[in-house]
């Protein structure tokens, strides 16, 4: 089956593809799928328990692993798009992590069966992960993962299967900053922000221009970077509210603290994205 997503540039050389798995290729065209209703109310602790199972069944069913040209380089992702999406969220991930985040998959699989479309990409390339590996530097460097996000955005406004969708972003830890950066970017083409444990005080100046609705998610323990996400939402151009997660931490191990983002994730997409739709 031919891909329904696009590349507008050469297909790279060996050295530039990703030694790490991907999800197959789906053997139906993404959206012409429900995703299963039973699913709706599975818990994000409960699916991370099914990534094995039936759910990654589910998600080949629908998914597609493409290659992202952005910025001057070509990262991989990973894409499902239920049938009749109303939006699609673009995942940021954080500091050291990658498009196999447990958590944002945990996350984007609740979105799926909620009907949104989901993007988890790679900010950094195989040979740059290498050197971040070594030197942990890359990883801080915001306006770099800014622009892959910026490039990815304007990707998704291209592909037929995603271009009438609204897009919102999702971003954790230092992902959030970059989100933040790529929202000020291409202010007309994201309407939501979602920070999940982020820095949003490493996006600098450019909290000054975004006029996207921003939802910042803190947990209750983690207090000096709910203290930062605080005076990072007093410096954003649009509307912010910061949503404090009870008992959790940092990375929301606690029990039920993802299931609670996701609650809030949700009713954020609910009330910002649906006025935007085919916009």
């Amino acid at each position: 089956m031919s891909s329904l997503f696009t590349t507008s540039v050469a297909t790279p050389s060996m050295s530039t593809v990703s030694s790490k798995p991907t999800d197959a290729v789906g053997s139906r065209p993404i959206g012409q799928v429900n995703l299963s209703k039973s699913l709706r109310s599975t818990p994000a602790s409960r699916i991370s328990g099914c990534v094995k199972g039936k759910l990654e069944l589910v998600g080949r069913d629908l998914s597609e692993s493409v290659r992202i040209p952005t910025a001057g380089v070509i990262v991989d992702g990973d894409i499902v798009v239920p049938a009749a999406a109303v939006g699609v969220v673009l995942f940021a991930h954080g500091s050291g992590s990658s498009r196999h985040s447990p958590r944002n998959r945990m996350v984007a699989a609740r979105f799926q069966v909620d009907g949104y479309a989901t993007l988890l990409m790679d900010l950094l390339t195989p040979e740059e992960e290498q050197i971040d590996n070594r030197t942990r530097k890359l990883r801080f460097d915001i306006p770099r993962l800014a622009a892959r996000l910026t490039g990815a955005i304007r990707w998704l406004a291209d592909q037929a299967a995603t271009r009438s969708l609204p897009v919102a972003l999702f971003g954790a830890s230092t992902g959030a900053a970059a989100a933040l950066q790529a929202a000020a970017e291409v202010p007309d083409l994201v309407k939501l922000v979602i920070s999940r444990g982020g820095r949003p005080d490493l996006a600098g100046d450019a909290l000054e221009r975004v006029r996207a609705p921003t939802l910042l998610i803190v947990g209750g323990r983690d207090v000096e970077v709910l203290a930062l996400n605080k005076a990072a939402a007093a410096r954003l151009a649009g509307p912010s509210e910061i949503a404090v997660v009870p008992g959790a931490t940092h990375l929301f191990e606690e029990p039920g603290t993802l299931d609670r983002v996701v609650e809030l994730a949700l009713d954020a997409l609910a009330r910002h994205l649906a006025t935007h739709r085919g916009a």
